[in-house]
């Protein structure tokens, strides 16, 4: 079975975005988790998916152009997640989308679409989401294991990463790494 691998850049104090509703402490949004040759799929929400579509087809089509979330050039590893995702399938959980730019989105309406999707066959799958998804697919048993960049700094009032988790759950250390800049890489087997 196919695993479904979340991965979230989150403060010290557990937050995936600061008051004004941005991680305005992320420097660059590539596959820092070291996805790419593990996952052959991407899901996220509806909500999520129209920026997100903006946001890397202005990287695909424009890479040298200064992106909107960070006001800098895209980073050499975000070009190549752009480069990735472009040939990568998407699955868009919705009840109200029904249409997008790249050819290889597809709407489910469903979170059991998503526990199908781990039963094909394929590589393993990134569940790109905001905190209210991640937590909802986390107590739905669906998410296998959470990548997470922690950075070194207390954003205080913001949207906490596991603030809508229902259950609670075990979580086993796979690995831990120290980045540079005072960033920790960690990855939890979820049980």
């Amino acid at each position: 079975m196919r695993k479904l691998i979340a991965g979230m850049k989150i403060s010290l104090d557990g937050k995936m975005e600061g008051p004004e509703g941005m991680a305005d402490w992320v420097e660059a949004w590539s596959d820092d988790y070291g996805l790419m040759p593990q996952i052959d799929a991407c899901v996220l929400g509806g909500g999520m998916y129209p920026g997100y579509e903006r946001y890397w087809t202005a990287i695909q089509t424009e890479p040298k152009t200064p992106v909107w979330i960070t006001g800098n050039p895209p980073t050499p590893a975000e070009l190549d997640w752009a480069d990735f995702i472009r040939r990568t399938p998407h699955y868009v959980l919705s009840n109200t989308l029904s249409s997008a730019q790249w050819p290889n989105t597809r709407f489910i309406e469903n979170i059991g679409a998503v526990a199908a999707l781990k039963q094909q066959l394929g590589k393993d799958i990134y569940l790109i989401g905001g905190a209210r998804m991640t937590a909802s697919f986390i107590d739905a048993g669906l998410v296998d294991e959470l990548r997470l960049i922690v950075h070194p700094l207390i954003a205080g009032d913001g949207k906490a990463l596991f603030g809508a988790t229902q259950h609670r759950r075990k979580l086993d250390l796979l690995k831990l790494e120290q980045l540079d800049g005072g960033l920790i890489r960690l990855a939890y087997g979820i049980g």
